[in-house]
């Protein structure tokens, strides 16, 4: 996965305060610094309508579950698993955002691992 993801700074500071309060663990804080460093932030305005981030529906397979999910990535204050609203810094939302439609993320979740393919981004 060395392809590099895109973030608005907004969502970009909540992750890095996410790893800096060692919210993760160390596979996942390797990553994330890795992923951090090699980021293009951009404006809410400017990011591209096909990648992950706060505030969109995203629709994903689950390869592992052999599971299609469709949900509402929310900051982590108005996260509902219930409504299917995923907080950004829950294991899904931490390995997707940033990331666009057709990526496939295989990523170290605290649960076990994860191999997401992002199937469609809507606003």
């Amino acid at each position: 996965m060395s392809q590099h993801i895109i973030l608005t700074t907004g969502t970009y500071d909540l992750i890095k305060d996410h790893v800096r309060r060692k919210k993760v663990t160390a596979q996942e804080e390797e990553l994330l610094l890795d992923q951090l460093k090699h980021a293009r932030q951009v404006l809410r305005k400017n990011l591209p309508e096909d990648v992950v981030s706060i505030d969109r529906k995203v629709t994903y397979k689950d390869h592992i579950n052999n599971e299609e999910k469709t949900i509402l990535l929310v900051g982590p204050e108005k996260a509902k698993v219930s409504k299917n609203k995923i907080s950004v810094l829950s294991d899904e939302g931490i390995a997707m955002v940033g990331y666009k439609e057709g990526d496939i993320i295989e990523w170290p979740a605290k649960k076990g691992n994860l191999k997401l393919e992002i199937l469609k981004v809507e606003e």
